[in-house]
């Protein structure tokens, strides 16, 4: 995979989490999860692109709990 692009949606393999590309720093990707949180760094090679349904679902995830109460 080449590099993502700032603000894309991806997949860490190695931990199965989505995180959106917030930027890229020596050999890592550095990836914010959906709804915010604690940026972590990801190597390029174990990304792939989040499908539009992986996408969906991850934002109506955060947005049911945000409404529920159990995320600011």
């Amino acid at each position: 995979m080449t590099e993502p692009a700032v603000g894309s949606y991806v997949i860490d393999t190695s931990t199965g989490r989505m995180g959106r590309v917030m930027g890229h720093l020596g050999p890592y990707v550095q990836l914010r999860p959906i709804g915010g949180g604690r940026e972590w760094d990801c190597a390029p090679d174990a990304l792939r692109v989040a499908t539009m349904a992986e996408r969906i679902s991850a934002v109506t995830a955060h947005a049911n709990a945000r409404s529920r109460g159990e995320v600011p």
